[in-house]
């Protein structure tokens, strides 16, 4: 039977891969070239290609892949291949809209000429701020205010004369009362050669000092020539508005002529109709406005109190409307831009509209105040984010779809508190054509594209990364020569080449397969660089194999505190895990605990009992809602492992309990299940079970074993705990047998194996195992219909009659003590 065993073992040049030497026929990396291209993801670049060439709507790219596959530093270089050759976006501003201050004007400019256009305009404002002030002061313009105050005043004297004509001879004078800025012609009696009032003129009259009759007759006469002085005053009025109206005319066409002049290199350089409108715009608004124009030359005004003066407005306030918001600038862009949002916000995605807080406490806002988020800066480009992180930020993803439904942005301000802080901008919307890269993981794909109708519109492309690639020659030259590019790029000592070999040694482990290689290749850089620094304490000017192997061992042990505990309770007793003995109804089986960023395997005692019964299998675990869905189907196939091969010719009647012994967590899994069904045939044979030999392993009802994951980890486990118990030459572990092309064992086990002081066994089917766990015979069904004697099969199905029987025999025994006695009437009974 030991011959036998022996078929089974794993030749101890499967238990690993190792690169060809003669393939890395090298003495360091430096004979190699650096790997410049991207490797390993030929599916997810050629669709990303395919997404940038098509230039409709919706084909945004949706790149999915596990973290660590290096997805965004391959989205940066492709972006940066497939940018060449491409024209530069326009440069984007915002300008004041006098007619509707509330709605900004959208400008456009050539790259480079939004900001020329800021300059220019500014320099417009400065120099008109420096000569505005000296036209109002300029002798022509002083001139022309006296030509037209001049005529004013010969108008109003001939009015005047034309009264006082009037009035000659009449004992009455004409005087000018000042009523605010008019002064306003009246008429008064003339006593000794001095004007008095009425009112005064009545209290002589009272006193006896001043005749009546004559007071009546100034009085009668004064009231003839009201009206004529009324009708004067209001033409005196109509000459005050003219000559105001004169005033402003003089003012706005000296204005306007000196700043069309100072504008006239602006309209020249500038031909766009929509800018060319924004300028007449401009010079409108501030003929309309002359008063804070006049304000440029920095004179006081009336204060709050009367005769206090305080300084005006400043200039900059008075130009502030004319200033321009340049929003985005391309100047120094090369091509379309690509913008990587690091931190997807919805401010830093779509800008806002910010708010400042007046000396009296409240907020206002203008278009100076409108900031572009990336996706405006990315407008004929490509925008490249991390969708989970934009999902998990208010507003994002809705504001996110709209603007790829549409093509538009609006760019507004999201603010949940909107109803005490709304901005009162509405901004004429951008048109957009942007390329908008997300990056996710197949899940939130998955979720999107099912609960969300707009993300197949979209994103109409995914490009989905491979966590490995195939293991040839050339792909392991290829990450050869990425350590090379690395050491360039991080300053890295050499790779000699066993340091190459243990590397790929290591990312064949992490792939999981013997014939695949990870394209983790952001992880396989921090390998790198800590191998280069164990070299480094070491003192050597390469890095070897060796220095590789440290640094993967220190990364082990910063994370294995867990694993050596468990280890602790196995070796002082505490878990109970046999390495040596055979008991019946008992086995090891292999567990895997995944902390996150690392994985390992450890024994765990699986016991199963059975007896007379009708409940069938009972698992412990999912009694006490401790099992998983995927462990709770495994146990299920048992049963139909038992009635496929032993309940044919009778009915399956037994009950027996299974149970992960101290398991006091949750457990999920089918790796076990042929693990439990060997306890299981083990307990209904009475064939005892070698405890120096764990399993792991799932199976299918017709009795084939099936691959599992972990199978490194768990060997290694289990061996960690022989070595601790002291390795007797008999221990090992039994796998599936389509898990051999899955091993990637430490050396340490390896050496083991080859020692002969461990073994490894793969098996395909059940039988084969449990001749190996028990060194008896399974045993195969003959043409009669049974088993050969003394084979586990054969005991098995014994049992399973045996049951059967005393469970018929059982039942037979009870209904007859329930059935009442059968009496005789005049009949003695027989002897």
């Amino acid at each position: 039977m030991a011959k036998k065993t022996t078929t089974f073992e794993v030749p101890v040049e499967k238990l690993k891969w190792s690169p060809d030497p003669k393939l890395l026929s090298l003495k360091t990396t430096d004979d190699l070239d650096p790997q410049k291209d991207i490797i390993g993801q030929k599916r997810g670049v050629e669709a990303f290609r395919f997404g940038m060439g098509m230039l409709r709507k919706g084909y945004n790219i949706f790149v999915t892949g596990q973290p660590g596959t290096g997805r965004l530093s391959t989205v940066r270089k492709l972006l940066g291949e497939m940018n060449n050759g491409r024209a530069t976006p326009c440069d984007i501003c915002y300008v004041n809209n006098f007619k509707h201050p509330e709605a900004p004007i959208l400008l456009r400019f050539e790259p480079g000429q939004g900001d020329r256009f800021k300059k220019d305009m500014q320099k417009f404002l400065d120099d008109l701020k420096r000569e505005a002030p000296q036209l109002f002061e300029s002798e022509e313009y002083i001139a022309r205010k006296n030509q037209i105050a001049e005529a004013h005043e010969k108008k109003v004297m001939s009015f005047y004369k034309a009264i006082e004509d009037q009035v000659k001879d009449t004992g009455l004078v004409v005087v000018r009362m000042q009523m605010g800025p008019i002064q306003r012609p009246d008429v008064v009696p003339l006593v000794d050669g001095e004007p008095k009032r009425m009112i005064e003129l009545e209290e002589l009259v009272d006193k006896g000092r001043f005749p009546r009759e004559e007071y009546e007759q100034l009085r009668d006469k004064r009231l003839e020539l009201k009206e004529e002085i009324d009708h004067i005053v209001q033409e005196l009025k109509n000459i005050q508005k003219e000559v105001g109206e004169k005033h402003r005319e003089v003012d706005r066409l000296m204005f306007l002529a000196l700043a069309q002049d100072i504008m006239k290199p602006l309209r020249e350089t500038y031909d766009d109709e929509k800018v060319l409108k924004y300028l007449d715009s401009v010079l409108e608004n501030m003929v309309e406005d002359l008063d804070a124009v006049k304000a440029l030359g920095g004179s006081m005004q009336q204060g709050p109190l009367p005769g206090m003066m305080m300084p005006g407005p400043s200039p900059e306030m008075i130009l502030q409307p004319y200033q321009v918001n340049l929003l985005v600038d391309n100047a120094e862009t090369q091509g379309p831009p690509v913008i990587v949002e690091s931190y997807p916000t919805y401010r830093n995605l779509f800008g806002s509209i910010e708010r400042v807080m007046d000396r009296m406490g409240g907020w206002h806002t203008d278009y100076t105040k409108i900031k572009a988020g990336s996706f405006v800066k990315a407008n004929g480009g490509y925008l490249v984010i991390n969708l989970m992180d934009a999902i998990m930020e208010p507003g994002v993803w809705q504001t996110l779809k709209r603007a790829l439904k549409t093509e538009k942005i609006e760019i507004e301000t999201f603010d949940p508190y909107y109803f005490i802080s709304a901005t009162g901008l509405k901004p004429e919307p951008i048109d957009m054509e942007v390329k908008v890269v997300v990056l996710g993981s197949p899940y939130l794909y998955a979720m999107l594209r099912n609960y969300d109708e707009d993300a197949a519109k979209i994103f109409k492309v995914r490009a989905d990364y491979e966590s490995s690639m195939d293991n040839t020659d050339d792909s392991v030259m290829e990450v050869a020569r990425f350590v090379r590019g690395e050491v360039d790029r991080n300053e890295l000592k050499p790779f000699d080449a066993s340091g190459v070999a243990a590397v790929l040694e290591e990312s064949v482990r992490w792939a999981g397969r013997q014939e695949k290689l990870s394209t983790s290749f952001p992880a396989l850089g921090d390998l790198l660089g800590e191998a280069d620094y164990f070299a480094g304490q070491a003192g050597a000017k390469t890095v070897t194999g060796d220095h590789v192997r440290e640094a993967i061992e220190a990364k082990v042990y910063r994370s294995n505190q867990v694993e050596e505990r468990l280890q602790e309770m196995i070796d002082r007793g505490s878990l109970f895990v046999d390495t040596d003995g055979e008991v019946v109804g008992q086995v090891n089986g292999l567990a895997v605990y995944s902390l996150g960023d690392y994985m390992f395997g450890k024994p765990s005692r699986i016991t199963a009992v059975t007896s007379l019964g009708k409940e069938g299998i009972i698992n412990i675990e999912r009694e006490a809602d401790m099992s998983g869905p995927t462990h709770n189907k495994g146990m299920l196939i048992l049963s139909g492992f038992l009635r496929s091969r032993f309940a044919q010719d009778k009915p399956l009647s037994l009950a027996a309990s299974i149970a992960f012994e101290q398991s006091y967590g949750g457990i999920d899994g089918d790796s076990a299940s042929s693990t439990e069904l060997y306890a299981l045939m083990s307990s209904l044979s009475g064939v005892p079970i070698r405890q120096y030999i764990a399993v792991t392993g799932s199976v299918n009802q017709y009795g084939e074993v099936q691959p599992i994951g972990g199978v490194n980890q768990k060997i290694e486990g289990f061996y960690l705990c022989c070595k601790h118990a002291g390795l007797t030459g008999k221990q090992g572990v039994m796998i599936p047998h389509p898990n051999v092309k899955d091993l990637m064992l430490r050396d340490e086990v390896i050496e083991a194996v080859r020692d002969g002081k461990f073994h490894i066994w793969a098996v395909k089917t059940i039988d084969e195992g449990i001749e190996i766990l028990t060194g008896v015979k399974a045993g195969v069904r003959g043409k009669n219909g049974a088993y050969p004697a003394n084979s586990v099969n054969r005991l098995v199905d014994d049992k399973l009659k045996e049951l059967v029987d005393k469970l018929a025999a059982f039942g037979k025994d009870d209904k007859d003590k329930k059935k009442p006695a059968k009496k005789t009437a005049g009949k003695p009974a027989k002897k």
